[in-house]
């Protein structure tokens, strides 16, 4: 098990997502999840940026080992959010996921060529979509190796 997150220290997720419903079951597929997961929440990329780079209401926001990023949303969308994370020497590292419901060819390879690290489409059937939750927190916080939380991030749990 990846050492980032345990029983007792969870995983640390900022959800990028416009629209509530969507937020809702986000929420309670990850409640399911075998690993304990600590959910963000950001309205729009504007608000994720504020939130990774702990500005204004979000000064004491925790960073976020995954980021769940959804592509259209107000004032700022997905890709420009992806460009800006991984424009920054100090949130490049973090883990992108896109979570939407475009199954465009063309948006997957764009994605894939702006340097997201997985691209998820949002299944409708929400046993579906705890399964596809299930599989990513796995993935994520269960198999591949991430580094530690960011120093200037640090919680002091």
């Amino acid at each position: 098990m990846n050492s980032l997150v345990s029983r007792d220290k969870p995983a640390e997720v900022l959800l990028v997502e416009d629209n509530d419903n969507d937020v809702e079951l986000t929420r309670l597929a990850l409640q399911k999840c075998s690993l304990p997961v600590n959910l963000h929440h950001a309205r729009n990329g504007e608000q994720c940026m504020a939130f990774l780079r702990r500005e204004g209401n979000y000064a004491d926001a925790v960073a976020p080992d995954l980021i769940l990023l959804d592509l259209n949303m107000p004032r700022k969308g997905g890709r420009e959010v992806l460009a800006e994370i991984v424009a920054d020497r100090e949130l490049c590292h973090l883990p992108v996921v896109i979570l939407t419901t475009s199954s465009g060819e063309e948006d997957m390879l764009e994605l894939y060529r702006m340097r997201c690290s997985s691209y998820l489409v949002k299944p409708v059937d929400f046993h579906q979509f705890a399964r596809a939750m299930q599989s990513l927190v796995d993935y994520w916080f269960g198999v591949v190796s991430l580094p530690s939380r960011s120093p200037l991030h640090r919680n002091t749990a």
